[in-house]
């Protein structure tokens, strides 16, 4: 009896995004839960970079989700690999896809903190739709130039495993405003995608081909937001010398964000929230840095095989500054 009520007792006193990983370094400080590795909070001289939400809140809008192992839609929830056809759960129920991997909807492992570090993991369970054994780590780690974030998929298993990769934050637009009113706040902020290609999509956004990045959809001038809506690809990237790509969100309260990725990321996706409930809709633009955009798992595009033993390794990282 009383084992049980200490369990209860512990139970109780933990927030349901599980334990708050807090770290921080100079002008930044960051809070990673425990449910999905999720970067809850980034925060620069004080003001939020990203949305955030309550540690005893159901992630809202995929806020800061790691999207594992695969970001974006399947189409149907349905892919074949190998020669075998797997069923995905569907959870965008209006489209029929299944989105977002699954990897947010667990509990991962803590591996280390410090003060300016922590790193998780998270062993893909046993599950029919993805039998693949899979460890994937996740890295956040804090210096004065911001936050870089690595993630690692190696694959345990004795079978070749598909995988694709993105995270899903929402860059903060500086202001409260809340529902429709967010539409105009994002409308005072520039954002600047480095593709030069758009990829375009059916009714269930599920890719339908590419196409030149033109008119609302060139954004490699960082041109304001107002009067655009998006829930849309692009790739076609962009590099510096290093192979990196960088998203770039100005505010109107003078922040520049600079979201960046490595050369394994292949496409961005970039969502307003136009449309969305007021209920759920958080206060900015979701920037998402991908290995591969939606319906990989189908067709093959940008799609990583690890083979027994392989692993794989990802970085994207955030600063910020002011102008």
């Amino acid at each position: 009896m009383g084992e049980a009520a200490s369990m209860n007792e512990a139970s109780a006193g933990t927030p349901r995004t599980g334990q708050q990983f807090a770290i921080s370094c100079g002008d930044y400080q960051a809070v990673v839960t425990e449910q999905g590795a999720i970067l809850r909070a980034l925060r620069y001289q004080g003001k939020d970079l990203i949305a955030t939400f309550g540690e005893d809140e159901p992630v809202p809008c995929s806020n800061g989700c790691v999207l594992v192992p695969f970001p974006n839609r399947v189409e149907d929830g349905e892919y074949t690999f190998d020669g075998k056809t797997y069923r995905l759960p569907i959870d965008e129920h209006e489209r029929h896809n299944a989105i977002h991997g699954y990897g947010y909807r667990y509990y991962w492992h803590l591996e280390r903190l410090t003060e300016t570090s922590v790193t998780l993991s998270w062993r893909t369970p046993s599950l029919a739709y993805y039998p693949f054994d899979l460890v994937v780590g996740a890295t956040y780690t804090l210096n004065e130039d911001g936050l870089t974030m690595t993630v690692s998929a190696r694959n345990q298993g004795d079978r070749r495993a598909p995988w694709a990769f993105g995270i899903h934050p929402w860059l903060a637009n500086g202001r409260e405003g809340s529902g429709d009113r967010i539409q105009d706040d994002n409308g005072e902020c520039s954002l600047l995608i480095p593709c030069r290609t758009h990829v375009t999509v059916d009714d269930r956004l599920i890719p339908t081909g590419e196409e030149p990045a033109q008119g609302d959809y060139d954004l490699t001038g960082g041109p304001s937001l107002k009067g655009r809506a998006f829930d849309d690809a692009w790739t076609g990237i962009e590099r510096d010398s290093q192979g990196r790509s960088s998203a770039v969100l100005t505010r109107p309260d003078g922040i520049r964000m600079t979201l960046w990725g490595d050369r394994t990321i292949n496409a961005w996706q970039v969502c307003t929230g136009t449309g969305f409930d007021a209920s759920f809709r958080p206060a900015g633009v979701a920037v998402e840095p991908m290995t591969a955009y939606a319906n990989a798992f189908r067709t093959g595009k940008d799609l990583i095989i690890l083979e027994p033993g392989e692993e794989y390794e990802t970085q994207v990282g955030y600063r910020a500054d002011r102008v």
